[in-house]
């Protein structure tokens, strides 16, 4: 089934069920009316890893412009509900008021029931229907088109989206080329219905299924074969240089037909946030754009790729770093494993500073991130003796 399909779907139950609260032919748009981020408190930085692989900092950071992750202590639905705390708290909404909750992650606490779910239950946003999407580092991006398709509709009024990951958990340490890249955190937004043009205005999203294949954990779900491998081990297919010219090719032309569809020109682009995945790919896509790094929101230097995650965080951040102004055109790009892409272009809304602000806090971490990780990377080490 495509998007188009399912939002066909929800066009005609929102239009005939008896859920619908849609009143009148108007447009509805989605406005973003809260932001939050969570990011756990442990720091791998590149000095870290040295001492566990073959590497140094002088490796890593002029070929991905990463120098720490962050590694969490804690569940994916922990990062996603303190993420989803702090949105609500901006938005100055309870968590009843909640329609629905779509979470993105291809790294959920549990796969039977969904993650959505148990953040759902420590929020008591209980009126919400929720579940997880899993399109990898494009996750968020799905994510808010199919939330905003869901306002837009009339069937929902108030939807949290979130981005979480916890990749340190999934990361071959052996292997220095996909172990440096990756970390954990995770980012959120609230969107409410408006009839003022703003939130998600143009967005497009694809799967390059051709080469699903280059970025790729094959041994990761059922079709992992039960008792055959070293538990904890997973395969993590990773060519590089392919997936930098796919990703670059994918998410350029992804901006330029949202940019098309919205009768914005890229220099009326006030902001790009891209996913951080190499800082290369995304000064590459500025180029592209003829876009200055100026008007490009980089963190990929303390975080590193936070998959789903990278998106909501950036834009977080963008927001507590006054680049965002009311009125502003922010334009979001992004690719993962399938191959997906997407790109949306933004309308930000009349407000740029939280309602409220949430106090709550992650549990103490007492171990340093290399203590955290020190059994999974003596685990990888043991089953790929030849690349420790």
């Amino acid at each position: 089934m495509t998007l188009e399909s399912l939002y066909d779907i929800i066009a005609h139950f929102s239009a005939h069920g008896r859920s619908t609260t849609r009143s009148d032919n108007k447009m509805k748009y989605a406005n973003i009316t809260g932001w939050g981020k969570c990011l756990p408190p442990a720091v791998l930085t590149n000095d870290a890893l040295s001492t566990i692989m073959d590497t140094s900092d002088e490796w890593i950071y002029p070929r991905t412009g990463i120098k720490a992750r962050r590694v969490s202590h804690v569940s994916t639905q922990a990062l996603s509900t303190l993420a989803a705390r702090r949105a609500l708290a901006c938005a100055g909404l309870d968590a009843g008021e909640l329609d629905g909750i779509i979470l993105a992650t291809a790294t959920p606490g549990t796969l039977v029931p969904n993650c959505a779910s148990a953040v759902q239950q420590a929020l008591g946003a209980h009126k919400a229907a929720v579940f997880d999407l899993n399109a990898a580092c494009t996750g968020f991006v799905y994510a808010l088109s199919v939330a905003t398709s869901l306002v837009q509709t009339g069937m929902m009024q108030k939807v949290l989206v979130i981005g979480a990951e916890r990749l340190t958990q999934l990361l071959d340490w052996a292997k220095r080329d996909t172990a440096v890249l990756f970390g954990d955190g995770a980012g959120a937004v609230v969107i409410e219905a408006s009839e003022q043009k703003s939130g998600l205005i143009a967005s497009k999203l694809g799967c390059d299924s051709e080469a699903r294949e280059i970025l790729h954990v094959p041994n990761f779900g059922t079709d992992r074969v039960r008792f055959a491998d070293i538990d904890g081990l997973f395969t993590f297919n990773f060519e590089g240089q392919e997936i930098f010219k796919r990703a670059v090719r994918g998410m350029g032309e992804a901006t330029g037909v949202v940019l098309t569809q919205a009768g914005i020109t890229p220099e009326q682009v006030d902001l790009i946030v891209p996913h951080q995945a190499n800082v290369r790919i995304i000064e590459t896509l500025a180029k592209r754009m003829n876009a200055p790094m100026e008007k490009v929101m980089v963190n990929i230097e303390q975080y590193g790729n936070t998959s789903a995650a990278t998106v909501p965080i950036a834009l977080c951040e963008a927001l507590e770093q006054g680049r965002v102004q009311p009125g502003s055109h922010l334009l979001t790009a992004a690719f993962g494993a399938g191959l997906t892409w997407g790109a949306a272009l933004i309308k930000w809304g009349e407000r740029v500073t939280p309602l409220t602000h949430c106090d709550d806090e992650l549990p103490p971490c007492e171990q340093s991130a290399l203590e955290l990780i020190v059994h999974a990377v003596q685990g990888c080490q043991q089953a790929r003796p030849s690349d420790a």
